[in-house]
């Protein structure tokens, strides 16, 4: 018997992901836009990661404006981790209508419920069905 997370998973629309920009491409970028070099930006970066992580172990979040907060939490274990609560203005841009210029699979699934998705696993899997 088929579970309701198989349909969500093989029917519901995800973004396709073409690759992942690392800190030297993000630094190029930015280099590009300023009067900085890009080795400057690399130890910009570097240096925002410590003092990211010098504030949050200290117990205080980290707001970056137009990027997001980093807030220290911690589990029932006692293990520390940080959460990151993205900045609302870069949703904004992405669902922006024809801003997103990536791949979405299943792009005419968008919209549908859970239910739909349901459906469709169902008329494709008779033998493995979701009640």
């Amino acid at each position: 018997m088929a579970k309701l997370i198989q349909a969500v998973g093989t029917y519901g629309p995800r973004v396709e992901v073409a690759r992942t920009v690392q800190t030297r491409q993000i630094a190029e970028y930015i280099a590009s836009r300023t009067s900085l070099n890009r080795g400057e930006i690399e130890g910009i970066l570097r240096e925002l990661n410590e003092a990211i992580t010098f504030f949050t172990k200290q117990g205080d979040a980290v707001k970056l404006e137009n990027v997001g907060t980093f807030t220290p939490t911690i589990d029932l274990g006692g293990v520390l981790d940080v959460g990151f609560r993205l900045d609302t203005s870069i949703d904004g841009a992405l669902n922006a209508p024809g801003a997103f210029t990536g791949e979405v699979a299943n792009r005419e699934n968008v919209g549908k419920s859970s239910a739909d998705l349901k459906q469709l696993w169902n008329t494709a899997h008779p033998d493995d069905l979701i009640p």
